[in-house]
Formats: C-alpha cells, structure tokens, sequence
C-alpha cells in the first residue's frame, strides 16, 4: 500500500491506480470539453498537452496523490475568461464521467467534488444570465 500523506493510509490516488489513472481521466475529460460546443472555444490556441499536464497533477494532488502542481492559482488562470455557473456545472459534468468510465468509486468522485465545488468562485467570472 502506498502512502502518501504519510499518514499510513491508502489515498484516493493509489486506489484509482495512480499516475496511469490519473492520465487516462484527463485525456477522456479533455475528450468530452473538446466535444462540447458550449466549453470548446475556451480552449482555441490552448497548449492541451500543457493544459492536461498541468489537469493530471492538480487531479493527482487532490487525490491525495503527489502535491506537484505548480501551475498558476485557479483564479489568475480563469481571470480573462467569460465563465458562467453554466460552463462550471458542464466541466464538473465531464469530470465525473470522465471518473465515472474510469471505474473510480463514487466516494472518491464526491470527495472530488467537494473540492471542485469549493473552486467554483476562484473559476466562474461572468454572472448569472
């Protein structure tokens, strides 16, 4: 069993499957925001192998997993972009299909959750329509 935190606890990463669960969440996430019409044109001229870098290890560490990420603060990367509750709601969607197809237990999915759902007013810029 492989721990982590240091707490002697098998994480949420480690019972996924690590790193390679990790990386195949993120590239069929990526898949169903790319297929949506409403969230695709956030991600015109995006470096995606950047982007799903930067997506694997803020997944990883909120997994539990290895805390690497070192990208920029959710609200700074969001700041210039015209994101509703709407297109929030549509990407936390996608992730937990994503997770779902992966096999990732419903627990871990809600406790994904609970952190996504606590980032929404670092990410949603535009107000309700």
């Amino acid at each position: 069993m492989s721990d982590h935190d240091g707490t002697g606890i098998e994480s949420d990463y480690d019972r996924i499957g690590g790193g390679p669960a990790v990386s195949r969440v993120v590239e069929r996430f990526y898949e169903l925001v790319l297929a949506d019409a409403d969230l695709a044109p956030f991600f015109v001229g995006v470096d995606m192998s950047s982007l799903k870098r930067h997506q694997a290890l803020l997944i990883s560490q909120v997994l539990g997993g290895p805390a690497e990420f070192t990208g920029r603060e959710l609200r700074v990367a969001h700041k210039d972009l015209p994101i509703t509750a709407e297109h929030f709601g549509a990407v936390v969607a996608h992730l937990v299909a994503a997770l779902t197809e992966a096999g990732v237990p419903p627990e871990v999915i809600a406790r994904v959750g609970a952190v996504l759902g606590a980032t929404e007013k670092d990410i949603v810029t535009e107000p309700a329509g």
